[in-house]
């Protein structure tokens, strides 16, 4: 009963993480921190949805739930089951493995459906996308609505339109390729991708899609960040200004856009040069690795 409690107080713990973080606005002044803590709230949440109903299936083994599984699959393939242990907790243990799998199947059906819609624009690129000297490392694609975006993948593309070399200063493109570069190198279409799958398998749930939302915006800010590094922070504000007044934007799925998301606020952020809360930010660490870490120390156990 004791890992069952656990399991129902890392839920808790997770839930109440992820409200402290989505009204937090230090998140804001570093984002890949806040985005590491987003990932170990959504990694402890799934494992405290899969082991609660487990533990409480389990509770006839007095054992931890890892050991107690195995027990499990030991008396099963011997068609021997402990005194107490009936059908409601064999089918609490089975709500348990269903929630993973349905868990794993909205993960791989995820990853299935953004490596197609890349692939299948990738292929649409190659036909109507051109190179352009005056942008190197980056398609143009001759569309009069203001476009720049990373299409990322194990070969990732940077796109711009027409429309967009129109509306932007020689500076302002240069932040904006930095930006979608970073996309790429950081990989953030990966670390978007849980949330989308917990969106899909728990689209009831306020919170989940809350971080969903919270995380994508923080990609942004992270990619934001980078182009800092090289940039000064007027030309990346002037061209969120551009793209935040300009009509027409476009963004393709499995995509990720630079005028996609919340401009008005990264416009703000960019105004205000703030350093990175340090030590909120590994308190916070440290929290969130902690709710996460309960979980799969129960498994272990």
């Amino acid at each position: 009963m004791a890992h069952t409690l656990h399991f129902a107080a890392s839920m808790l713990a997770c839930w109440l993480i992820a409200q402290v973080l989505a009204r937090s606005t230090w998140t804001w002044r570093s984002p890949r921190v806040a985005i590491l803590c987003w990932q170990a709230v959504g990694l402890g949440a799934g494992l405290s949805a899969v082991g609660l109903p487990m533990s409480l299936g389990l509770a006839p083994y007095q054992r931890g739930t890892g050991s107690a599984l195995l027990a499990l699959a030991d008396d099963l393939w011997h068609s021997t089951l402990p005194a107490g242990l009936g059908a409601v907790h064999l089918g609490l243990v089975g709500v348990g493995f269903g929630i993973g799998a349905v868990l794993l199947t909205t993960t791989v059906r995820s990853i299935h459906g953004a490596v197609r819609a890349q692939r299948r624009h990738r292929d649409l690129l190659t036909l109507v996308a051109r190179r352009d000297p005056t942008v190197p490392g980056a398609l143009v694609l001759d569309h009069p609505g203001a476009a720049a975006y990373c299409l990322p993948g194990v070969r990732p593309r940077v796109v711009v339109s027409a429309g967009a070399l129109d509306l932007l200063s020689r500076a302002e493109l240069e932040a904006v390729l930095t930006h979608e570069r970073a996309h790429a190198q950081e990989r953030h279409d990966l670390v978007l991708l849980p949330f989308t799958a917990l969106c899909r398998a728990l689209p009831w749930l306020g919170w989940v899609r809350k971080a969903h939302d919270r995380v994508s915006l923080l990609v942004e800010m992270r990619a934001d960040d980078k182009a800092r590094e090289l940039h000064a922070d007027a030309p990346l504000a002037g061209a969120l200004q551009r793209f935040a007044t300009a009509g027409n934007r476009i963004t393709p799925a499995g995509a990720l856009g630079m005028g996609d998301r919340d401009l008005a606020v990264r416009m703000q952020r960019l105004m205000v040069n703030e350093r990175p809360p340090r030590l909120l930010g590994a308190v916070a660490l440290a929290v969130t690795t902690t709710a996460a870490a309960l979980p799969i120390s129960l498994f272990l156990s």
